[in-house]
């Protein structure tokens, strides 16, 4: 009899693990925006993780022990430049999470590229959107307090998060039940803010080479910022070299200027791309945000 139930909670401890890493389709049917791929159109990963060409977006769980479960949920954004998607740091950040009790979900958005895409502008944004509502949807099944719904973006990720925390009224997917878009929180680790000639190739591979002034304006997210953005935690690293720090500064300046709850951390070096254990980091930044999530009743 102990054999038997010893054999049973194996199975269903085995079942929770690999449930873990079955990614979730964003859509029930048909992806929006999107043309007919090619054949020779396929999903890649490289040596080193790195996703390339996805046509089918999923959300990738990383569920807490249920026992230690807090319903806090944040939806992990990956970077790459909209040219790709990086994983391995938001799996790390993921784990981490979860030994917080908080349940995590790397979301695998497209990348903009006019193959797949009626409109590429739009193409990320319109996941970060179904990401959000697939999870507010299923929160009860999942044991998620769908009032506790934040999102955390790396790098291009940040600024696809920012877009989503500042624009909640520019729907553009269907939302007929009318769901809740707008995030809890934001995270953004070293996130591209400010459209400028700074960060070419992430501006052209959303917006093209030669986008008008109104387009850069409108992904220029700092100048969307209003009272109604969610409270925001930052971090980025003096010595960035990829991403100057002063698309860091200027978002935050723009949420004081909100009177929005911010933090903001400079590291004096840790570049860019760090997760918890790069050397510059030293993981000091998850420490300040768990505090924070609890400071702000997250």
């Amino acid at each position: 009899m102990m054999i038997r139930f010893t054999m049973l909670l194996f199975i269903i401890c085995l079942q929770q693990a690999t449930a873990q890493q079955v990614p979730i389709p964003l859509y029930e049917t048909h992806v929006p925006n999107a043309r007919q791929v090619p054949a020779d159109y396929q999903e890649q990963t490289d040596a080193d993780g790195l996703i390339t060409r996805i046509t089918q977006p999923a959300l990738i769980p990383f569920f807490p022990e249920e026992q230690t479960a807090t319903g806090t949920a944040i939806l992990i954004f990956p970077g790459g430049g909209y040219r790709l998607l990086s994983l391995a740091a938001c799996e790390e950040i993921a784990k981490a999470l979860n030994k917080e009790g908080i349940a995590a979900f790397i979301v695998k958005y497209r990348l903009p590229n006019d193959t797949i895409m009626i409109n590429r502008s739009i193409g990320p944004l319109q996941d970060a959107q179904a990401a959000i509502r697939l999870v507010r949807k299923r929160a009860a099944e999942w044991g998620i307090d769908p009032k506790k719904v934040g999102m955390m973006g790396l790098s291009a990720g940040g600024h696809l998060v920012s877009m989503e925390g500042t624009q909640q009224n520019r729907v553009v997917i269907s939302n007929e039940e009318k769901s809740n878009l707008r995030p809890d929180f934001m995270a953004l680790l070293y996130p591209v803010i400010i459209y400028d000639p700074a960060i070419p190739r992430t501006r052209e591979n959303l917006i093209g080479k030669q986008p008008s002034p109104e387009l850069l304006n409108l992904y220029s997210t700092d100048k969307h910022v209003t009272a109604t953005t969610p409270p925001t935690f930052m971090v980025h690293a003096a010595d960035d070299d990829v991403i100057p720090v002063k698309n860091t500064l200027s978002f935050f300046d723009a949420l004081l200027k909100a009177n929005v709850k911010a933090e903001m951390h400079i590291l004096q070096s840790g570049g860019h791309g760090f997760a918890l254990t790069d050397a510059g980091s030293k993981d000091n930044w998850f420490r300040m945000f768990r505090s924070w999530l609890t400071e702000n009743g997250f």
